[in-house]
């Protein structure tokens, strides 16, 4: 065989110049349209995103049921499905109802407290002086408090049909689970060792994803509660108002914890006016938060996610300049995908390192081949 010469080679080397110029601009337009149409249709996608989550969630669910008895008669898969809809829709349904309920409350209370409120504020800087003081109030005071008190209630309306259109993602996507493997397969092509292997990422996927929600909502359920009884022993209005905002919150890393903390400081400040009950409020939660945080939720997510500290953060803007707040609370679940995914692609890994905590990938997906395609509520179940 004829080796190449250096002037080949030169040659070889410098034709694809061109379509590596190409491929980047495609590249580039392909990004902004994808970004174009995540920022429009980010209502329905989000909805489908949540959706998605608690399909994975409930596939174990399913399984159980298929494996109760009444007697000798068992749970068929369409009954089981069914019942995890309807499981689904109350739990929606309830979650929308308090949420609903407690930007009532809060919105009256922040009508009531808004004066009181920006002076109390303003009286913060007091130490740097009057006219400080003074201007903070001036500024305070010209902030329109309508229109944002109108948004935030917007968007607790849109909880209602965001819930509805959830419940009708999940429905559909049971449905599709029956056939999800004969599609998949169809889908490589025929090839069964490929389709098992991608239904192997999909459930470790699940897998990760799962066991990071339920540590997650058992946390922030423990967080939330122990600064409502915190609230409550210091005599404090709005304690279960800020115990639902401490719960929501804490699904987002870092800053969320932060933010629940700050708000519940103000909050009592607010109705206070006094430092020294403010300062042990803020002490007493920012301990239950630190201790939580930072003891019990690694303990229980043990290596579960493996994330970059970095990658959570950059996450967490990205995310939130798309979709707003609902894509911080979506971004750990997108960004754990989006790592085993790349894991599993040879030309991809170097995403995969830059996304993980110490750089150190799992190659071989959680789930043995034959439990990610054959176990009960699996989502390759067929």
């Amino acid at each position: 065989m004829k080796t190449p010469t250096a002037p080949d080679a030169d040659n070889r080397n410098d034709r694809p110049e061109p379509h590596r110029m190409q491929v980047w601009f495609l590249g580039i337009i392909s990004f902004a349209v994808i970004l174009f149409l995540l920022v429009q249709a980010k209502f329905l996608l989000i909805s489908l995103a949540i959706a998605i989550m608690l399909f994975s969630l409930t596939a174990d669910a399913i399984g159980y049921f298929q494996r109760l008895r009444i007697g000798e008669a068992r749970f068929s898969i369409g009954l089981a499905s069914a019942l995890a809809v309807l499981l689904i829709a109350s739990v929606l349904i309830s979650i929308s109802a308090i949420i609903l309920a407690q930007a009532n409350t809060v919105v009256q209370t922040i009508m009531q407290y808004a004066e009181p409120g920006q002076r109390a504020v303003a009286e913060l800087f007091g130490w740097m002086g009057e006219e400080v003081e003074a201007a903070v109030l001036d500024w305070l005071q010209g902030v329109r408090i309508g229109p944002w008190l109108s948004t935030m209630a917007g968007q607790a309306g849109n909880i209602a049909s965001g819930a509805v259109l959830v419940t009708l993602f999940v429905g559909f996507l049971f449905l599709e689970r029956l056939w999800f493997s004969r599609k998949l397969t169809s889908l490589l092509g025929g090839d069964a060792q490929k389709a098992e292997r991608a239904a192997r990422v999909v459930s470790s996927i699940m897998h990760r994803v799962n066991r990071y929600l339920v540590v997650k909502t058992l946390v922030s359920l423990l967080t939330g509660v122990l600064a409502y009884a915190v609230m409550v022993l210091f005599g404090l209005e709005l304690a279960f108002a800020m115990g639902v905002l401490t719960f929501v919150l804490n699904f987002i890393p870092n800053v969320g914890s932060i933010a629940a903390t700050l708000a519940i400081a103000l909050v009592a400040y607010v109705q206070t006016a006094d430092t020294l009950t403010t300062t042990a409020v803020l002490a007493i939660v920012g301990a239950i938060q630190f201790v939580i945080g930072q003891v019990l939720d690694p303990i229980l997510l043990g290596k579960t996610l493996r994330l970059s500290s970095f990658g959570i953060i950059a996450s967490l803007a990205f995310w939130a300049a798309v979709w707003g707040v609902p894509g911080m609370f979506l971004a750990v679940p997108i960004m754990v995908s989006v790592m085993i995914v790349c894991s599993q692609i040879p030309r991809l890994r170097p995403v995969a390192v830059l996304l993980s905590r110490e750089g150190l990938l799992d190659t071989e997906i959680d789930q043995p081949a034959e439990a990610a395609v054959k176990a009960p509520g699996s989502v390759a179940e067929s």
